[in-house]
């Protein structure tokens, strides 16, 4: 019979609690506030970790060549990804703890450390790339992988290798199936090669700009009504006006879900930018304009970071094409029926 689990033989606190070696202890220079740097950080990988998992389930489960909107699968990706939102808010508030040690107490030890640098974490690199973050799109990549481990480089390369949390997104807005099914469409006029709703729609979207507003029609045409993907975009345009879709009709049952998973995405942008954020000051409190211990500019570098390590922000760009609801083209009986109303 299997002897019982005692509590901290099951989460190895041994190990945890000797993880804990004072850089300062080995050079007889004690620093007290060394143990709350090296403690805060352990957590900052442990949380890592957990996401990690979760983003990773979250792959797998969207890397399915078909997802139904209204399917336990959708609902466990916004549940994974919510609890992602959640653990990235406690690093941001973790922030707090690393403030109560002041820049002269960090001094004491801060030299011991070089050339170790929180640049060189492999988990939060490791997600910023499964999230969709790749490498031509980074800020200072040319210094992005030149403090690591050979090894450790290999790991963030394999990452890079496979597909990303936000091309998964893509291909599963490009299924939307209400615009290739004719029977939804009875009725509607079409005058031109576009689809007859996206026709009226961009109709009412140019009368609802006002003049200082008529630039966005061409950015509407150029991202939402083209057929090509563009190099430098995250999403294509047939996933776009899917997405737009999706916003615009967030009411109807079948679409709530789908609309859920859009607006997390944008929570974990706007988490790991204010995690930048306070990072960055944080810095800049500590050490100045002086270098990190790894050899970047700092606080210009996070700065640098925070303004463009934005990885879902195509789906904020979308609202620039959002039109009044009273305003909106009403769909069909047998489509409103499909997205949940007998109306």
């Amino acid at each position: 019979m299997k002897d019982g689990v005692y509590y901290s033989d099951y989460l190895q606190i041994d190990k945890i609690l000797s993880a804990q070696q004072l850089e300062s202890d080995k050079l007889g220079q004690h620093a007290h506030d060394e143990m709350l740097f090296i403690v805060i950080h352990q957590t900052y990988e442990l949380w890592f970790k957990q996401v990690l998992f979760e983003v990773s389930s979250v792959i797998d489960i969207m890397s399915q060549p078909n997802i139904q909107d209204n399917s336990p699968d959708l609902f466990v990706v916004n549940h994974r990804l919510d609890r992602v939102v959640k653990i990235l808010q406690v690093l941001v508030d973790q922030v707090t703890i690393m403030e109560t040690m002041t820049p002269l107490d960090f001094l004491d030890f801060r030299n011991m450390l070089r050339p170790a640098s929180g640049f060189q974490s492999i988990q939060f690199k490791q997600l910023e790339a499964f999230l969709g973050l790749r490498m031509e799109n980074r800020h200072g990549k040319e210094y992005y992988v030149s403090q690591l481990r050979p090894e450790d480089k290999k790991r963030i390369e394999e990452v890079e290798k496979t597909q990303p949390l936000l091309s998964l997104i893509n291909n599963w807005l490009e299924r939307m199936p209400f615009f290739d099914t004719p029977e939804y469409w009875q009725g509607w006029e079409q005058t031109g090669e576009l689809h007859p709703f996206w026709q009226k729609y961009a109709d009412t979207y140019a009368g609802s700009l006002t003049e200082g507003e008529k630039f966005n029609l061409d950015y509407f045409k150029e991202q939402l009504l083209g057929v090509e993907k563009k190099p430098e975009w995250s999403l294509s345009p047939k996933a776009r006006r899917a997405a737009l879709f999706i916003m615009l009709y967030r009411d109807y049952p079948l679409l709530q879900m789908p609309y859920n998973l859009m607006n997390v995405l944008l929570e974990i942008d706007n988490t790991l930018s204010a995690w930048r954020y306070r990072h960055m000051n944080m810095v800049h409190r500590m050490i100045g304009t002086r270098t990190g211990t790894g050899g970047s500019t700092g606080k210009d570098y996070l700065r640098g970071a925070l303004n463009s390590h934005y990885i879902f922000a195509e789906f904020a760009g979308l609202t620039s094409f959002l039109i009044e609801r009273n305003k909106l083209p009403k769909l069909s009986p047998a489509l409103r029926t499909r997205l949940g109303f007998d109306i």
